[in-house]
This record gives structure tokens, sequence and C-alpha cells, in this order.
């Protein structure tokens, strides 16, 4: 039994111990804390390494050099290849004084038809503003459709053996849900003031008048796309029966009918016939908060359906 004695020196060593441990839990919290603190600037960082345009060095240099405007993906609003992004990176070239060349690099299935116009149509404009400046399409996987239509109104076009070129064609395209609204006994109550305001409703039977006025539309639309092929190439143009019926070719057959004029690439066409080797690219990415929503999918909400009566059904050179 212990001593009254030894009673202060247990309650000493009790208190010892407990202050002991609640300053290694302190500092257990404090390199955790630490830990944490730096694996988030770790990660802001790369996601501003990712984000953020640190911009090309080159683009301060002077000297003669060949723009380089990259139209890539879907040409729509609002995305990577827009009619606004795009005529702006072309005025940009066009304007440098030292651009000896310009280069549309496409990669594209095709989009909007008002958007594949608008660029079409500022290219010839500039065009016919700085005649000295020639401008050339380079094709690389895919220029079809809207792509096409856009690169017709280049000087030339220079595609890859294996490029997907064409789809002279517009569609229009949507879903019919009525059979399974009767399945599952969904009644549709549609209200409109104008016969045709449920414009291809999907969720109404199809109206064969509707669907007549659908086509005329789609073939007045057809109408322009050839009216600007022919214009573009010119007696180059070597027209078949289903040239202009939505098929594809490969870049080789391309260049048999007339639609494409050889084979290169970028740096070919700026060393070989630029004779400007130097590259800059001009086109217009994304500011830091853009890229910012897009990295962490913030750009999923364009998606999202807007509850618009025939929201699918727009007209795509596709």
């Amino acid at each position: 039994m212990e001593t009254p004695q030894n009673e202060p020196q247990w309650e000493r060593l009790l208190l010892e111990k407990i202050a002991f441990s609640t300053l290694q839990e302190q500092r257990v919290k404090r390199r955790w804390g630490i830990f944490f603190k730096s694996a988030v600037l770790v990660y802001l960082i790369a996601v501003l390494a990712l984000v953020v345009d640190w911009g090309d060095s080159d683009k301060l240099a002077e000297g003669r050099h060949t723009a380089v405007i990259y139209l890539h993906g879907v040409i729509e609003p609002g995305g990577e290849a827009s009619a606004e992004k795009i005529t702006g990176a072309l005025q940009a070239a066009f304007e440098d004084k030292g651009t000896a060349g310009v280069v549309l690099r496409i990669n594209s299935p095709g989009g909007s038809p008002v958007q594949s116009g608008i660029i079409n149509d500022e290219i010839r404009r500039l065009r016919a503003l700085h005649p000295e400046v020639p401008l050339y399409a380079v094709v690389e996987d895919m220029c079809a459709s809207g792509g096409y239509y856009v690169a017709v109104a280049a000087d030339r076009i220079y595609v890859n053996r294996a490029s997907i070129v064409g789809s002279i064609g517009v569609l229009m395209d949507g879903f019919g849900f009525t059979g399974t609204m009767e399945k599952l006994g969904v009644e549709r109550r549609l209200l409109t003031a104008g016969e045709n305001k449920g414009f291809l409703d999907p969720f109404s039977p199809q109206d064969e008048k509707q669907k007549t006025h659908a086509k005329l539309l789609l073939a007045e639309i057809h109408k322009q796309f050839i009216e600007v092929v022919r214009q573009g190439r010119g007696k180059r143009l070597k027209e078949t029966p289903d040239m202009f019926s939505g098929l594809m070719w490969t870049g080789s057959q391309s260049i048999q009918l007339g639609l494409a004029d050889d084979y290169g690439t970028v740096d070919s066409v700026a060393r070989d016939i630029f004779k400007a080797e130097k590259l800059l690219d001009y086109t217009v990415k994304d500011n830091i908060a853009e890229r910012f929503a897009k990295r962490l999918g913030a750009d999923m909400a364009r998606n999202l359906s807007f509850g618009l009566l025939g929201e699918g059904d727009v007209a795509r050179l596709r």
C-alpha cells in the first residue's frame, strides 16, 4: 500500500503524462495541417498549370512567320470552334504585318451552318482586304460538312492521304416518343397559339405538312452549301452525281475530285510554300475562368435540356 507521501508524486506524474499526450496530439494535428495545406497548394498549382495560357514567347518576336489557327471540334456557338473565336483569330493573323501566310488547321466533323457561314464570309472578306496574304486550309483527320464549308473559302486545301473530306449535306435529327408514351399510358397535352408552333414536337405524332416544310428548309440550306463549294473550288471541282449527296472521301480521293488540291501539313506549307518556317499560334483560347470551369466539369451544363420544343431538331452541317 502506497504511503501518503507518494500521492503528490503520483499526481505530478499523471499530469505530466496528460500534458505530454496533449502536446503530442497537437504536434500530429499540426503536421497533418501542414500536409493538407501543402496538398491543396500543389493541387492549385497543377490546376493553374492546366488552365492558364502562359503565352507563346515566339509571339513577342519580330519577323516573318506563318500564322496558324486551329479549328477543332464541332462548329457551334460558345464552343472551341465558334465563329466568334475563329474570326477573331483570323483578323489578328491578317492584321499582323509579319504574317507571310495563314494556315487554317482543320479537324472538324461540322456543325452549325450559320457559324460555318460566318467564318466562310470572314475569310473571303479578309482575303479581299489583304490580297498579299494567302490563306491555306490544312486538313488533319477530318474536314466534313461544316468544316468543309469553311475550308472552301481558302486559296488552297491540303490533306493527308487518309483524311476524311466532304459530307456536303445537311441534317436535322431528333426522336419520337409517341409509341413509348402510349405503352406507359402517358397523355401529351400541348397547347399552342399558331397551328405549327409545336413544330416537330417529339412527343406528338409526326405531322406530314411539318415534315415537308422541314425538308424544304434543309433543301434551301443544302443549296447554299453547294453554291459555296462551287464558288470556292471553281473549275478545280470535278462534279459527280453523288458529290453533294453527303458522302465522304479520303484525302487522296478528294484531290482526284477537286475537293482538295494537294498533300501537305502545317509545317510543309509554312516551310515549302510560305517560306516562313516560324509558326505563331493565333488560336483564341478560353480564359482562365472558362478553362477552370471546364476542367471541373461545369461544361456538362451545356448538355442540359432547356425544355424548348424542337430543341434537338436543329439543322446541322454534319
